[in-house]
């Protein structure tokens, strides 16, 4: 599994909004490259943001 569709299937399973440091200590992957699966993510509409810095899969 790639790590971005990890970082979604982690999202998908909480059922909060999600810190990108949050996720990287859920996944073990580095908080960058959450951010940059993120902004990704983001522009496939697959997750959103619903308040400043949390994020959650649609």
């Amino acid at each position: 599994m790639e790590n971005k569709e990890k970082v979604l299937a982690k999202m998908q399973s909480e059922a909060k909004p999600l810190r990108p440091g949050e996720i990287a200590d859920l996944t073990g992957i580095d908080k960058k490259d959450i951010s940059k699966y993120i902004k990704e993510l983001k522009a496939e509409e697959k997750v959103y943001s619903p308040k400043r810095c949390f994020y959650q899969a649609k």
